[in-house]
């Protein structure tokens, strides 16, 4: 009785791979591998789904959507601005700041990526150029954001300290990041 069912499924296999519509054979027609399913639907972004992490405070799983995100749509200046501010959030200042730097180069008028550039700065004691970072945040906000003009503030505050530490002195600067048209904070742990 085995030897029966391995014949059959000898010759089951060998019917599918002669079938011309499929089976074994090899579609000349496409050099490439096949992509999966073409019905499955669309992926989720990955800038979107980095942002819903980093919202939830993962921010390791947040830097992996945000390269799955580089590789879908290239390196613009959103993916190389959410690549430095969860950088930032891993407490990888160098990383972070290369990355802003680039966001920043890629396009220059792109205010979340001077201000989270500018929060790194002034994390690094770069006080000076911070300052300057954020003023031109701000100057590309027209001032509308106001975690933008409160990162400017406490800039100019710490830049021209005079050593008072009072309870005032909060020294919490805030990520933003660009979400169709809007500015969003995220807050800081």
């Amino acid at each position: 009785m085995k030897q029966n069912w391995v014949g059959f499924i000898l010759a089951l296999s060998l019917l599918t791979a002669c079938d011309p519509a499929g089976g074994f054979q090899r579609n000349t027609d496409n050099p490439f591998a096949p992509t999966g399913h073409p019905k499955r639907g669309e992926s989720v972004d990955g800038l979107l789904v980095g942002h819903r992490l980093m919202a939830a405070g993962e921010y390791e799983l947040a830097l992996k959507a945000y390269y799955r995100a580089a590789g879908e749509q290239g390196m613009t200046a959103d993916v190389y601005s959410a690549l430095g501010s969860a950088n930032l959030k891993l407490g990888r200042l160098g990383q972070a700041e290369t990355m802003l730097r680039k966001a920043v180069k890629a396009d220059q008028k792109f205010p979340p990526a001077w201000n989270n550039l500018g929060v790194v700065l002034m994390e690094r004691g770069k006080t000076a150029e911070a300052r300057q970072v954020f003023r031109t945040a701000y100057a590309l906000d027209s001032g509308q954001s106001d975690s933008i003009r409160d990162n400017l503030r406490l800039a100019i505050a710490k830049s021209q300290d005079t050593g008072y530490t009072g309870p005032d002195n909060d020294d919490n600067f805030s990520l933003v990041r660009r979400g169709h048209g809007s500015f969003l904070l995220l807050s800081t742990p």
